[in-house]
């Protein structure tokens, strides 16, 4: 199975941190976020990835070419303009192919098991959802047994990791546009399928989540 890493957003939440560096590259422990997924990713047995870029995406591109050491086909998929997370899917499609995808955000750091999701979906998307985090307390969508619905209580919040099938996107024109209407869509014909994770996670979406990242890193490794 391929997999998707979206690295294309600005960032602003992160303010002059990406004033002249893309936030897949931002630095925590050593390593630029977008190694950290790369490595996970290639961990979990992925072979195949492709890496959506927009913003400052000459510095990604070098950065990518630069990671001959993985054991990983790194495809890149330039867009001519901000595309959100639905249009640069679309956009990335002739490069991702026909089959599931793996679909990851450069920017959230767990200790998901990624391998367990290297299994086409039994719908058109699978999901995995976590505990809301303190700077999400409504979330996102409801967990009712495996399905995902986009009404009702417990509320979790989308984690950046799922599963999708290229025919979530049948139908859609090329340009910009969001992915959750589309998922939103699905789940009322139960086409989506999720799972919560109580493990790790971290969504590194501002300076204060990076340092946190960052400590906690340091702590781990002491």
């Amino acid at each position: 199975m391929k997999a998707m890493v979206l690295a294309a957003g600005r960032g602003e939440r992160m303010g002059e941190l990406t004033r002249d560096c893309p936030k897949p590259l931002l630095p925590v422990a050593g390593k630029p976020l977008l190694r950290h997924q790369l490595e996970r990713l290639a961990a979990a047995g992925v072979a195949q990835v492709v890496v959506n870029i927009s913003y400052l995406a000459d510095q990604v591109e070098a950065f990518l070419r630069q990671q001959e050491d993985l054991p990983l086909s790194i495809a890149v998929s330039r867009e001519p303009e901000r595309l959100e997370t639905g249009g640069g899917i679309h956009h990335a499609l002739p490069l991702l192919g026909t089959e599931p995808f793996l679909l990851v955000n450069s920017d959230v750091w767990t200790d998901y098991p990624l391998q367990r999701l290297l299994r086409p979906p039994a719908g058109l998307a699978h999901l995995v959802l976590v505990p809301n985090p303190p700077q999400h307390p409504a979330g996102d969508f409801a967990l009712v047994a495996d399905q995902v619905r986009a009404e009702g209580t417990p509320r979790l919040t989308f984690s950046g990791i799922s599963v999708v099938r290229p025919e979530l996107l049948a139908g859609c024109e090329a340009g910009r546009f969001p992915l959750a209407p589309l998922l939103r869509e699905a789940m009322a014909s139960r086409q989506v399928t999720g799972e919560c994770h109580r493990g790790e996670w971290l969504d590194v979406g501002t300076p204060e989540r990076l340092r946190l990242l960052e400590q906690k890193l340091q702590e781990n490794s002491a």
